[in-house]
């Protein structure tokens, strides 16, 4: 079993910036992947739908970031503090929502195969 667990979230303006970090406590093998995911306020998604947001493969370094937050997201890991973060910059509106943590498998040849665990997700809210 692993649990995850957000911290950072909070109220940005437009333009700010805004750091969340995800801890990881394993107790059995959660796989290389780990990435950052968001759902829109008031709009319940079951995980898999959510919106990918950015995610990486520590096996072979493979990051994705989704097309909206490029340049301005950037995804890291610190493996002797099982600590993954996401540093959003450049902030807009309609970044706001709830962002969870995932952590999972990677597939053959790099990329991220499956999410099998979650945190319980962080608000972040960015005003014009």
């Amino acid at each position: 079993q692993v649990q995850l667990a957000e911290s950072g979230g909070g109220s940005a303006q437009s333009g700010g910036s805004l750091r969340l970090s995800c801890i990881a406590v394993e107790h059995t093998n959660s796989g290389n992947c780990v990435g950052w995911f968001r759902q829109a306020p008031g709009i319940e998604r079951a995980p898999l739908e959510r919106e990918k947001v950015a995610t990486i493969d520590t096996g072979s370094s493979t990051k994705y970031y989704a097309d909206s937050v490029k340049g301005r997201f950037t995804i890291s890991t610190d493996k002797a503090k099982n600590t993954v973060y996401l540093q959003m910059n450049a902030l807009k509106p309609d970044d706001t929502g709830i962002y969870f943590c995932a952590a999972g498998l990677s597939r053959l040849g790099g990329g991220c195969l499956t999410w099998d665990y979650w945190g319980q997700g962080t608000q972040v809210t960015v005003s014009s």
